[in-house]
């Protein structure tokens, strides 16, 4: 989006219902979305509905842990926007990712400082008005902080 004028991209942005976003690499997404200014239009978007898919739920969180860190971000830490105040640990059990196991997850929680959840591909966290509910019909651990 850096390369797109905000004057293209925001009214978009600020006419749709849902922004749909998918994974990839969950910091590289945080320091985009900060450098193009999404991240600074987001408190503006109380109204829209954000679906995060993989990294795309994991950049709303205060930090995405060490665990996930592939991409080195300019600031050399883990921190995402922090648009919730939990961590996510995506993809357990998931048959093409046979580390992402609980255990893993059970480790990876250890070394944040914020409240954390492990979900597998049959789970998803909604969060409305600040209320946070699990909605599931798989497997999910809550990590308080």
């Amino acid at each position: 989006m850096p390369s797109i004028g905000a004057e293209r991209w925001v009214p978009w942005v600020q006419e749709t219902d849902v922004l749909l976003v998918n994974g990839g690499d969950a910091l590289y997404l945080a320091h985009w979305m900060r450098q193009s200014g999404l991240a600074d239009l987001l408190p503006s978007l109380s109204e829209k509905v954000w679906v995060g898919l993989s990294a795309g739920s994991m950049v709303m969180a205060p930090r995405i842990g060490e665990y996930f860190v592939e991409w080195t971000a300019p600031t050399g830490d883990d921190s995402a926007l922090g648009v919730v105040d939990f961590s996510i640990f995506p993809h357990v059990d998931h048959p093409a990712l046979p580390e992402n196991t609980m255990a893993e997850a059970e480790k990876w929680a250890a070394g944040l400082s914020n409240p954390a959840y492990a979900i597998d591909d049959d789970t998803a966290i909604t969060v409305v008005d600040g209320a946070v509910e699990v909605v599931s019909e798989g497997k999910w651990r809550h990590f308080p902080a």
